[in-house]
């Protein structure tokens, strides 16, 4: 798997959307993988700034194979950089508002279907979606578990004075983009504002480490430990 355009269907949409929903009056698309068993609690996929990538698709399905309703909403409407410099203008021309409204709309439209049997949704992100996760658990109330792979948060860091979801999150010790000593300020706010211990845990690892579809980044022992580690904690909070 690589982060390349997806290759657009006989629907005339691109790969990976499969769904449409409404997201305040105005229509969003994205994937949705259902469980073997047909249903099962709700769980929100944040793409990085590449865009819905098959990487993202994956993960997805993943989840899904896990018994989670799993659902990615595409940020960029169809999207997909081709390169970084790319990525970063995608990514710098969706405001943190607009994202977090979209996946808003994605909440209601998950929670909202028959198949979903939880009160509340997880939120799984990676890299710009890993930062999205975090705004979104600030907001919105019906997330109950929160996890941040390598989460790159634009601008302020959000309130979490309304938090009510549980934090766990990935780091890479090697990750330029996210130096580890930033961390102990970012857990330190969540706590203080919000009265909830965040989890943040550190890998031998990149950036992106989890992304598969990456060889020069993908550390397959961090990667498989932050994924069970994720596993259990989404089966624990979501419910």
């Amino acid at each position: 798997m690589t982060d390349t355009p997806d290759t657009p269907r006989s629907t005339g949409r691109p790969a990976h959307q499969n769904v449409t929903f409404d997201s305040n009056g105005t229509p969003a698309h994205g994937y949705l993988a259902l469980p073997p068993s047909g249903s099962g609690p709700g769980v929100i996929v944040i793409q990085e700034w590449w865009g819905l990538t098959d990487h993202i698709a994956d993960v997805t399905d993943r989840l899904a194979a896990e018994g989670f309703v799993a659902l990615a909403p595409d940020l960029y409407g169809g999207n997909v950089a081709h390169d970084s410099g790319e990525a970063f203008r995608m990514m710098q021309e969706l405001p943190v508002e607009r994202g977090v409204e979209l996946l808003s709309g994605a909440v209601d439209h998950l929670l909202a279907l028959p198949e979903v049997t939880s009160d509340s949704v997880g939120a799984v992100g990676f890299c710009m979606g890993g930062g999205f996760v975090l705004y979104l658990a600030a907001k919105d109330a019906r997330v109950s578990a929160a996890v941040p792979f390598y989460g790159v948060i634009q601008g302020d860091v959000p309130d979490f004075s309304r938090l009510k979801a549980q934090i766990l999150g990935h780091y890479g010790e090697r990750d330029e983009a996210i130096p580890v000593a930033t961390l102990d300020g970012l857990r330190r706010t969540i706590e203080e504002q919000s009265g909830i211990e965040a989890d943040l845990r550190v890998y031998p690892a990149d950036h992106a480490f989890f992304n598969d579809g990456r060889p020069e980044v993908y550390d397959a022992e961090s990667s498989a430990k932050a994924w069970s580690a994720t596993l259990d904690f989404l089966h624990t909070t979501v419910r």
